[in-house]
């Protein structure tokens, strides 16, 4: 279900501009994602989609703009009436109101299933191991590997790996997650397992999603709008009806061409069977 149009923003980056030297990775983009929204970023490679996620993770820092999360400036803080740079503290704080799975799957090897959904509930959010597991496999039921909780990481497919690093962003409780272009390292055959996996989530769950995908028939299902990217601007940006039917940008439509299947429009049915309502 699409967020209320009342909803406030609870991710807003204002002139951001990122660059490595003569490099111009975002260039004074502007974007704001209501609460509860499920926002899909495609676009070409290079296009700046995941300097997005990276940022409002606080793995990059912007070269020039601003960053809230809910409402909160990142990287500037106030202190006796006026706003300095933000300690190690604050940023930890906004960090954690914010979860992200990456391409890669970073699991730690060592840990079976549910330890690595559960160690960071543990240390960072201080529960006991009894809450912390019980927490962890209530939400690997919800990602289908309620099976695999004492089984380790090299025991696991490529999508179950990527879905238990899924778990383990939601068990830390995040207002926002972000995703990674997070079937590219998949073989095509374990892809649809983990995009039924992101479908179900943001069919019932309320949290605000930023997706980086190439999957556009994907990205068109799950999506309450649709941002187009190249160069580090935003091309177009409105509801998946819309961009993926009848983009108003000459660029938007052949981006779709070379991507989408013949006939046009991204298909509905035959992607996962959690389409939007």
């Amino acid at each position: 279900m699409a967020p209320s149009e009342d909803q406030p923003d609870i991710v807003r980056l204002r002139g951001i501009t990122v660059r490595y030297g003569d490099l111009v990775v975002l260039d004074g983009l502007d974007l704001a994602v209501p609460t509860g929204q499920k926002l899909a970023i495609i676009g070409p490679s290079g296009a700046g989609k995941s300097s997005i996620l990276r940022l409002i993770m606080t793995l990059e820092r912007p070269t020039a703009g601003t960053l809230e999360i809910g409402g909160e400036p990142v990287w500037t803080m106030a202190r006796k009436g006026r706003q300095v740079a933000a300690d190690a503290a604050h940023l930890r704080r906004v960090r954690a109101r914010v979860g992200m799975v990456f391409q890669q799957f970073n699991l730690f090897p060592h840990m079976n299933v549910l330890r690595n959904v559960t160690e960071a509930p543990r240390r960072v959010r201080g529960l006991s191991r009894a809450d912390a597991q019980r927490e962890g496999r209530e939400i690997l039921e919800r990602v289908g590997l309620s099976d695999k909780v004492d089984a380790f990481p090299a025991q696991l497919s490529g999508g179950q790996q990527q879905r238990v690093a899924i778990a383990r962003a939601l068990a830390m409780r995040p207002d926002v997650m972000l995703f990674d272009e997070v079937t590219s390292a998949l073989d095509p055959e374990l892809v649809e397992e983990v995009l039924t996996v992101l479908g179900r989530l943001a069919r019932e769950d309320n949290m605000t999603m930023l997706i980086v995908t190439h999957e556009i028939a994907f990205a068109r299902n799950i999506a309450d709008r649709v941002v187009f990217m190249e160069d580090g601007h935003i091309v177009e940006d409105g509801p998946p009806e819309v961009i993926f039917t009848r983009p108003e940008k000459e660029r938007t439509r052949r981006f779709l061409k070379s991507t989408l299947p013949p006939g046009g429009a991204a298909p509905l049915e035959n992607t996962t069977p959690h389409s939007r309502g």
